[in-house]
């Protein structure tokens, strides 16, 4: 699994590597320097900043990530436009993947920043159903978690 983008911003991005990771995949992370956290050494991941190379790869699956402006306070990278030439999933890069890559995003994208409209709309897209099953994931986890554990309740 490869993860690309706004890496230090991302909660999405964490619990995916630590998930991933305990499944047995190997994961690695793309993204410009300055979007890495600080210490990613205890991590268990491979840091690459050329997604071009990454995806010379052939990972079996690729997840973009949301940049999330809102939480920037500092230039992160010079500008939108440079971002996307450097870590954007265009359509050039779309077609470069394997073929039974699959595409990821967690939502709510940026599209023409970090995904093209095609990448995001491709048949190898699973966006729709990542995002559909995340909210439903999440309901499952906190309503086992709020309503606690019930001995003697089947």
């Amino acid at each position: 699994m490869t993860i690309v983008g706004d890496i230090l911003h991302s909660r999405v991005a964490r619990s995916n590597v630590w998930l991933l990771h305990t499944l047995g995949a190997s994961v690695t992370l793309v993204a410009p320097p300055t979007l890495v956290p600080q210490d990613v050494s205890a991590w268990p991941v491979r840091v690459e900043y050329d997604l071009d190379a990454a995806i010379a790869q052939g990972p079996d699956a690729l997840m973009m990530l949301r940049i999330q402006l809102e939480r920037m306070r500092a230039a992160f990278f010079p500008n939108e436009r440079e971002y996307t030439r450097l870590w954007g999933l265009d359509d050039g890069r779309l077609a470069a993947l394997p073929l039974g890559t699959m595409v990821l995003h967690p939502g709510p994208m940026n599209r023409g920043l970090e995904i093209s409209s095609a990448a995001a709309d491709s048949a190898r897209s699973t966006v729709l159903e990542q995002v559909s099953n995340g909210v439903a994931v999440r309901m499952a986890a906190l309503y086992l978690l709020l309503a606690g554990d019930r001995e003697g309740e089947r």
